[in-house]
């Protein structure tokens, strides 16, 4: 058949591949399946629910071709953006890069914040790097928590006075 009305073709002819029980609805488990990374790798669980989430929306856990389509072109915009502050093309993101990529994003993250980040979404080697999948991920989270800071911070100020519910309380609502 031809694609629906605003969903380019090759993301519906794709979309029809991805759909493995053909239930017009691609999965997280799909997603994992056809999604990977510049060194071949598929996709991390966590970061294809985030967004599965993030397109889902009838909240069934899971997309139709329209959610596909927007997430084909999501990703495409990330993968741009990783190319971009992957300077020395390795098909990952160095230390180096993670705090240059921050720092154009306008996060001002120190270098200690940028190794603990890398310690936990990298692959464990001599030299850690950030793939795409984590790449995403790391940068939705901030973007996630620093809208969540921002509500409290309205003065711009850069520090907010918060009891540890109310904490916790930004923390899981902003957990996509």
């Amino acid at each position: 058949g031809n694609a629906p009305p605003g969903v380019d073709p090759e993301a519906f002819s794709w979309f029809q591949t991805v759909d493995a029980d053909h239930s017009g609805f691609i999965s997280v488990k799909e997603l994992k399946q056809a999604l990977v990374n510049n060194n071949w790798s598929s996709f991390n669980d966590e970061t294809c629910l985030l967004m599965i989430n993030m397109f889902d929306k009838t909240r069934s856990g899971r997309i139709d071709v329209y959610g596909f389509s927007a997430l084909l072109r999501f990703i495409q915009q990330w993968r741009s953006l990783f190319q971009q502050y992957d300077r020395d093309q390795s098909g990952s993101i160095s230390f180096g890069e993670l705090q240059q990529a921050f720092s154009q994003m306008g996060y001002n993250l120190s270098p200690q914040f940028s190794q603990l980040l890398l310690a936990r979404y990298s692959q464990r080697s001599p030299n850690p790097s950030i793939q795409l999948d984590r790449f995403i991920h790391i940068c939705m989270q901030l973007q996630s928590l620093t809208d969540a800071f921002r509500e409290k911070d309205t003065a711009l100020v850069g520090n907010v006075r918060l009891s540890y519910e109310d904490f916790l309380t930004m923390v899981v609502t902003r957990m996509l």
